[in-house]
Parts: C-alpha cells; sequence; structure tokens
C-alpha cells in the first residue's frame, strides 16, 4: 500500500544524486514537498527538476558545523521526515572545515549535529542511512579523529556507519524518555551503484559492480521502508536477498557492538563534546 504523505515535509540530504535521489522521488510520489538538503545547491536544482512533485532546495553542507546551524536556524516550520542519506568515503585522509576526519565528521557528526538542532520540528521518523559494513566498525574513543592511528579508508567508513546505528539506538532511547511520538530508525541499501564507487579502480570491485550491485531506486526500498513501513523505533533495515544486498527490505541484524547501550551512550557524550550540539528534547 502506497503511503500518503500529502501535506507533509520531508528533508533529503544528499538527494542530488544515487539514493538520495530515488528516495527524494519516491516520497515526492507519496505526495510530500521534498527538501533537497545539498551541499552543491546547482545539483540540487538539476535534480529538483527532474522530480515530478512539490520540492524545494537548501544549502547544507554536513561537512561544516556552521552550515549546519545556519540551515537548522532557517527552519521553521513541522519536518515530518528527516533523511539522513548523505554519506562519503574518502580514499585518503582528509577533515572537515571544523577539523574532524572526514568520513566520521560527515557521515556521523554532521547529522548527529543536524538532527538534535531540528528535532523540535520533526512529527514522524528521523532515518539514518548506515550499512552492514557497520559490522567492521571500531569506535577508538581514544583516538575519534584519527590524529593517531593509521587511516585506513574501508575501516573509517565502517567505523561512521557503526556510528549511525549508535546514534538511532540511544536517539530513540532518549525521544522514548522524553515521551515523544518521534521514531528513529536506520537503513541498509544493500550493494549498489552509486556515485560512492566513482574511485573504485580494481578489476575486482569494477565486476562485482557490474553484475550485483543494484539500482539507487533498488537501494532506496530500505530506506523507505524504514521512513513509512510499520516498524519500532530503532529498527534497522535492509533488503531481503543475497546476505541482505539485493531486492526488498525487511528488519535485519546488527553487530553485538552496535547492541551496545553503553557505547551507544558514550559515543552520543563524545559526539555532543564534539559539535557542541545536545539533545533537544
Amino acid at each position: 500500500m502506497t503511503p500518503d504523505l500529502t501535506d507533509k515535509t520531508v528533508i533529503v540530504t544528499g538527494a542530488n544524486s544515487g539514493i538520495g535521489l530515488a528516495t527524494a522521488k519516491a516520497l515526492a510520489g507519496y505526495g510530500a514537498r521534498v527538501v533537497f538538503a545539498v551541499r552543491n545547491t546547482a545539483k540540487g536544482m538539476s535534480a529538483a527538476a527532474g522530480t515530478p512533485g512539490l520540492t524545494e532546495v537548501r544549502q547544507l553542507d554536513l561537512a561544516d558545523l556552521a552550515s549546519i546551524h545556519r540551515f537548522a536556524a532557517d527552519w521553521q516550520e513541522p519536518i515530518h521526515l528527516l533523511i539522513n542519506n548523505a554519506g562519503i568515503s574518502a580514499p585518503e585522509l582528509r577533515r572537515t572545515v571544523d577539523g574532524f576526519e572526514l568520513q566520521f565528521g560527515t557521515n556521523h557528526l554532521g547529522p548527529f549535529a543536524l538532527t538534535n538542532l531540528l528535532l523540535p520540528h520533526v512529527t514522524g521518523r528521523v532515518v539514518s542511512v548506515s550499512s552492514q559494513a557497520e559490522r567492521m566498525g571500531r569506535i577508538n574513543f581514544d583516538d575519534l579523529n584519527c590524529e593517531h592511528t593509521r587511516y585506513k579508508q574501508s575501516s573509517a567508513y565502517a567505523t561512521s556507519k557503526l556510528a549511525n546505528l549508535l546514534f538511532t539506538s540511544e536517539l530513540q532511547r532518549r525521544l522514548d524518555a522524553a515521551g515523544a511520538k518521534v521514531l528513529a530508525t536506520t537503513a541498509h541499501p544493500g550493494f549498489v551503484a552509486t556515485n560512492i564507487y566513482d574511485r573504485a579502480t580494481g578489476l575486482g570491485t569494477k565486476l562485482m559492480l557490474r553484475v550485483l550491485a543494484q539500482s539507487p531506486e533498488d537501494g532506496a526500498l530500505p530506506v523507505l521502508h524504514a521512513a513509512t513501513g510499520d516498524v519500532p523505533g530503532d529498527s534497522f533495515i535492509g533488503p531481503e536477498h543475497w546476505l541482505h544486498m539485493r531486492g526488498g527490505a525487511e528488519p535485519i541484524g546488527r553487530s553485538k557492538t552496535a547492541r551496545d547501550p553503553k557505547v551507544a551512550r558514550q559515543l552520543w557524550d563524545m559526539s555532543e563534546k564534539l559539535t557542541g550540539v545536545s539533545f533537544s528534547l
């Protein structure tokens, strides 16, 4: 059954391409007004122009806390869905405007700050896009910004995706404690051919992308189910088939670390200190 989001406002970060764009188009098709929250507004305008329905483009750079604060300060209306979709994978060690390791800063700290700043306006759900790569993630609280540890792209990405799940769990706990009806969920899109693999050079990766990767539209299915399906808070939704990497959407498992409430609380406390943003309900 297609959900009816008429008169509802949805924010999708990174909506100019890939899974974000596929998600935005689907939600617009459900009747929602979709706000494309993007770093490059020219690309966002082009993507929005090709999206039937009511759309809007606003500038947002998740690697810049000042940009996040500006976006949140300009927002004064209800948000039915906040989709934390935007994410990156950086081959070499780089840093955000505020000095955070780029993947951890963009994939976790940025959405952490954005969600908490916008939370007083959210009426429905907060959906964060994670990955089963979280199973390889390790939260090193002594070196979250990779200042002393050797940087490895895949490890940094996995850690940021683990942080997404821990963030969602602790957010749901806090929402419940505050008596809020808002739900926090997480989605794993599966193996999707998007621009996150643009720099892939290995023959094996290129072959897998050609043979096994699914489309952004299929990758958006778990995100849409996490956003509109009949699921409880702190759900982790992923594909149904091929080790949860392709096709459909269903609840999936997560790592032992991702289920640890102590680690989730510790990460939340550290994230508050790093961003200067706290739970706002």
